[in-house]
């Protein structure tokens, strides 16, 4: 291999995934296209110049149907690429709501260009190849082999071989934080030259604690009050997490039957359908089930935007499950709006929150935030579920990477500094590996 280029997802930023990696003889292929996502500055690179010629790139490699590894795909269509674009059968389906919705709501938004149309959505659609793992595909020179990363369903790590000069190089994609509840467990990978490995919590591990129990005690405390549980979630995973955990609490009659949950979020209510469709991606615990893991009496549907405002006028206690899960748009901000100010209101995050999201400003303790350009006063209570993570923390990456045998150089990504320097101090201390780079926006690193 010859060099790698890295688009996206360095320099401290967890969005925007996209490597570019060019071969011995100069061929070149993709892997991730992810959306820049967070400040006004990261999502200003959405409409940079794309740092490749899509035309000329012999394939595409997507590790999952997340935004930010999928999300600027259209962009190849501009750029004349009418090549594959390889990826996992679920993480196809994702792709498609993911992208439908982007540019639904780029063509609403009159403030700027939008980054692409529905027509390139279609397009990009139009290019996709299921792929499977564990098997060979063949791309101009290069061998690539996608395995389970246990992140989200049909989330991979891909082996890419230059057969060339005999290179391999691993893509770890996001890792998961395997076992998990609905997932089947991360596929270890035995070897490689290099790796390109995220960092999201590349400093810690998750805490110990019981992710049911801390769902159950907020939904017991608001029955009492009748006050409301907000819950922002990731339409990917974490929503059908919290409804299987919701389910299996109701069913032991743990939390009261009648207590109202609704699933405010026209993604996570399509989002939960594919998942319908790909149970042979479950977990053996999950595929057991008999009934459907993600449905339950008092369990509202509101597809609709007028049902979502009806919410705040339902007595008694409530679960809202909305989007987005750092709190940066989407229907978790009127009934942020409606309820932060109240001391009844409990607030339960069940994700990562990225720097300068409104996610991120509620969970360290602000009294007041911007919602809509208003001031918002905030009285709810805050709680953190660390462990419900799709994330591997430091023990599981380091368990991972430790598998893979022959490794001389390791690139980290996809984390904040602090997380990406504690995680190349531990990978130095514990498996003396000692060429390892934190890359920056636009690095172009040689690999030979």
């Amino acid at each position: 291999m010859k060099k790698i280029d890295f688009l996206g997802g360095v320099n401290g930023e967890v969005t925007g995934s996209s490597y570019l990696l060019t071969s011995s003889n100069d061929s070149e292929i993709l892997i991730d296209l992810g959306m820049f996502q967070g400040d006004a500055l990261s999502v200003k690179k959405n409409y940079e110049m794309l740092g490749f010629h899509a035309a000329t790139l012999q394939g595409v490699f997507i590790t999952h149907g997340h935004l930010d590894h999928c999300g600027r795909l259209p962009l190849l269509v501009y750029g004349g690429y009418r090549g594959k674009i390889y990826m996992t059968a679920p993480t196809k389906s994702f792709v498609q709501i993911l992208l439908d919705d982007s540019a639904r709501i780029a063509e609403k938004d009159r403030s700027k260009e939008p980054l692409y149309t529905a027509e390139e959505v279609w397009k990009t659609m139009d290019m996709i190849e299921v792929v499977d793992y564990d098997t060979e595909i063949k791309v101009g020179n290069f061998t690539a082999i996608y395995r389970d990363a246990g992140h989200i369903l049909g989330s991979s790590s891909i082996e890419i071989k230059d057969n060339l000069d005999d290179q391999k190089i691993v893509f770890s994609g996001d890792l998961g934080n395997t076992p998990q509840n609905i997932v089947k467990p991360t596929k270890y990978i035995d070897s490689a030259d290099i790796v390109v490995m995220e960092s999201t919590y590349g400093d810690s591990d998750h805490p110990n604690e019981d992710p049911t129990a801390i769902i159950q005690e907020e939904i017991n405390i608001i029955e009492k009050s009748d006050g409301v549980l907000l819950i922002p979630v990731f339409a990917i995973e974490r929503t059908q997490e919290i409804l299987h955990i919701i389910n299996r609490l109701k069913e032991e009659g743990k939390v009261a039957s009648t207590t109202q949950v609704f699933l405010d979020s026209p993604m996570a209510i399509d989002v939960t359908s594919v998942y319908m469709n790909f149970k042979e991606h479950y977990n053996e615990e999950i595929q057991s089930h008999k009934d459907i893991p993600f449905n339950f009496d008092g369990l509202e549907i509101t597809y609709d935007p007028r049902d979502s405002k009806q919410i705040r006028n339902k007595a008694g206690a409530k679960v809202i499950i909305a989007g987005s899960g750092m709190m940066s748009g989407g229907r978790i901000l009127h009934h942020a709006y409606n309820y932060l100010p109240l001391d009844s209101t409990r607030v339960l995050f069940v994700g990562y929150q990225a720097e300068e999201t409104l996610g991120r400003q509620v969970l360290e303790g602000a009294k007041h935030v911007k919602i809509d350009n208003e001031s918002v006063t905030v009285r709810a209570n805050i709680r953190e579920i660390k462990t419900l993570s799709s994330h591997a923390d430091q023990q599981r990456l380091m368990k991972w990477l430790t598998h893979i045998k022959d490794v001389k150089k390791v690139f980290l990504v996809h984390g904040e500094n602090e997380q990406r320097e504690a995680l190349a101090e531990k990978i130095k201390t514990d498996l003396k590996i000692t060429d390892i780079t934190l890359p920056n926006y636009n690095d172009s690193i040689p690999l030979t």
